[in-house]
């Protein structure tokens, strides 16, 4: 599954941040490299808040597909991933977040920020990198 973000006019990233950024085409297009993957996907999911739970798409898809296990990756390691972990431990999943495969556009330091606030809300064991999926599909 693949996440959009869109802001909108006076939504509380305006309002509170005065970060007017990502309303629209090309700023919320899926870059070119990942494109065929999300052609690809289960479903791309368009979201207005930071967390792929935030919007009910987002939990109806994970509740139809019976996911237990949520790998998150993406852009603002800080927030979005962050928040989206976060909402998959508070709701009984278990989320894995995959470090390597994940940044901040505020810079490497925010980024080990943010890895290191989610080490502290969902546990250390559950920060992987890209090898590790693979080993973790043959040990379930």
């Amino acid at each position: 599954m693949f996440t959009r973000y869109f802001n909108y006019e006076n939504s509380p990233f305006e309002r509170l941040i005065k970060w007017t950024q990502l309303r629209d085409s090309p700023q919320t297009d899926i870059v070119p490299e990942l494109a065929p993957l999300a052609a690809k996907a289960t479903a791309v999911i368009d979201k207005h808040m930071y967390s792929l739970f935030a919007d009910e798409k987002g939990r109806a898809l994970v509740s139809e597909c019976g996911w237990t296990d949520i790998y998150v990756c993406g852009i603002a390691t800080e927030s979005c991933v962050l928040k989206t972990v976060v909402d998959a431990f508070e709701l009984d999943l278990t989320p894995w977040l995959i470090e390597d495969a994940s940044a901040s556009h505020a810079g490497q330091h925010v980024h080990e920020a943010g890895v290191l606030v989610t080490q502290r809300f969902i546990g250390i064991g559950q920060i992987i990198t890209t090898s590790d999926i693979s080993g973790l599909h043959r040990a379930r």
